[in-house]
């Protein structure tokens, strides 16, 4: 497995805003080879930021970097650089390789 997480930083008061634009895009993410699943976590708030991360859990690597790729990418992030004054700071990319698994 291959979780890639974006950590977002969003204006306080702004939560709903942000939370709207996830949940009312298409992210083509459930016909992409690879994909397993997806989910956006709300974080904790501090001097007038609020902490978001979006996870997404891969099949490999390799899965991950086709998606980036393609099309279905490119549709899910077109108006991505839109949302200025919500989202304080680029999101930091970060991704990990699973080195072990514990299933329930």
């Amino acid at each position: 497995m291959y979780l890639t997480m974006n950590r977002f930083k969003v204006k306080a008061g702004e939560e709903a805003t942000f939370e709207a634009i996830w949940k009312n895009r298409d992210s083509h993410l459930p016909q992409v080879p690879g994909f397993v699943s997806f989910h956006l976590m709300k974080g904790a708030e501090a001097e007038g930021v609020r902490l978001y991360a979006s996870h997404t859990l891969w099949e490999s690597e390799e899965a991950f970097r086709d998606w980036t790729r393609s099309e279905a990418f490119r549709a899910a992030h077109g108006g991505a650089g839109g949302h200025k004054g919500v989202i304080l700071a680029h999101p930091q990319l970060e991704t990990f390789e699973s080195v072990q698994h514990i299933g329930a």
